[in-house]
Formats: structure tokens, sequence, C-alpha cells
């Protein structure tokens, strides 16, 4: 009789240490969710330039990521692994559907905050140099602009690059080049 009440203790204690772990790993998914959202959503939106496309593609790399967490080998480059897995899936859906339309940053879902040390002037100047900014992404073609921001704004490799382009490196370098190039020319016509 006693070992009956042994075991359904185990098996009580069993479940509510399995509920915790559950809790621990939602409240952890929470975190890493929030503490990357935004960055992952900038990241995305950066290479396909449409609000309502980016949101959407965000939560696919969010999807992306938590189910395949097992496949993480070292929890400190996290933040690096789902950026890449945001460019693989925002690449994948310029693949998919050919050139993307752009849309005004004016445009974005959630408002770009300023810190209360910012004056207004300071505000106006920071949205007009990114218009400008956008402006010049959209100079660039597909290809350039991916290859610019994976390697200039995310901080990947050429390696990296090259295999997320399928191109070979010498290739993701000229669309660098040919890239900051006209991007260099784009903020002199500004000073102008």
């Amino acid at each position: 009789m006693q070992a009956a009440g042994y075991t359904q203790r185990i098996s009580t204690m069993s479940d509510a240490a399995v509920s915790r772990n559950l809790q621990t790993t939602n409240d952890l998914q929470s975190e890493f969710i929030a503490a990357n959202m935004r960055r992952i959503f900038l990241q995305i939106y950066r290479v396909v330039g449409n609000v309502d496309d980016a949101q959407d593609l965000t939560q696919e790399a969010f999807i992306k990521a938590l189910q395949r967490q097992d496949q993480l080998k070292d929890p400190e480059k996290a933040a690096h692994w789902l950026s890449r897995i945001a460019s693989n899936t925002a690449i994948d859906f310029l693949r998919r559907h050919g050139r993307v339309n752009f849309s005004d940053i004016d445009t974005l879902a959630e408002p770009l905050t300023s810190s209360a040390e910012e004056s207004p002037e300071q505000v106006l100047l920071l949205a007009e140099r990114r218009s400008y900014l956008q402006d010049g992404l959209r100079l660039l073609s597909d290809r350039e602009r991916m290859a610019l921001i994976m390697r200039d704004v995310d901080g990947m490799p050429a390696e990296e690059v090259a295999r997320q382009l399928n191109c070979s490196k010498a290739t993701v370098r000229s669309h660098i080049a040919n890239a900051r190039i006209k991007f260099r020319r784009h903020m002199e016509r500004r000073k102008s």
C-alpha cells in the first residue's frame, strides 16, 4: 500500500517539475522574442522594404527559430543565429515574389520613439536623415542592397553573405563596392 502512495507522489512531483520547466521555457522564449523583435523587424524591413511583409516575415522567422531552438549549440550566439534565420526568411521571400514594392519608413506599424533628451529639431533631422537613407537604399539593386545590409549592417562575413546570396565571394565584394559607390554619390548630392 505504501508503494502506491510513493509512486503517486513521484508522479505528482514530476508533473509539477515538468510544469515549472515548461513555464521557465515559455518565459525564456518570451524574453528572447521581446529582446529581439524590433531588431529583427528592422533587419527584414531593410531587405523587403514593405511593412506588412516585414511583419509577416518577422513572425515567420521567430516561429522557425523557436521550432529549431534545439539545434542551437551555443546560446550566447542566439541573436546572430536569429539574424541568419531572419535574413534567410527575407531572401526566400524575395526569391518567391521577385521584386518588392517599397514603402516610406513613416508607415512603420510601431512609431519610432525618441528619448526625452532629443529636441523637436533633432527628431526632425533624424527623420529627414532616415528618409534620405531609405531613398539611397532604393537606388540599389536587390542584390546590392541585400549584400550591403548583410555585410555592413548585420556584420556578416563576406563568405556568409556569398553563401546566403548563392554567389561567389568576389561577386559579393563587387555588389558591396557598387552599392557603396552609389550610396556615396547619393550622399554627395545631398551635400551640394
